[in-house]
């Protein structure tokens, strides 16, 4: 049951990431890098690695998200602000 469990998320994970850089929306895209890095915890919790789910669902789902978003933010502001 938990392997199937983990190759679900697998394939979810990897059709996510696909879509994250196909996708023509970048906050839509920062939204769902951050659901992978999340879903990445997830499979490190299966794999007994509690450790590494931590710092893959701080760092990566957490603060990078963190960092993207406010980039995006900056970067709309300054670009709404060139054009007026």
């Amino acid at each position: 049951m938990l392997f199937a469990l983990a190759c679900a998320l697998s394939v979810i994970m990897v059709a996510a990431a696909i879509w994250v850089v196909i996708t023509p929306d970048l906050l839509k895209a920062i939204i769902v890098f951050a659901i992978v890095s999340l879903i990445a915890s997830a499979l490190f919790l299966f794999m007994q690695a509690p450790d590494v789910a931590i710092t893959e669902a701080s760092i990566g789902a957490g603060i990078t998200t963190a960092i993207f978003i406010f980039s995006y933010k900056a970067f709309s502001k300054n670009n709404q602000s060139k054009n007026n």
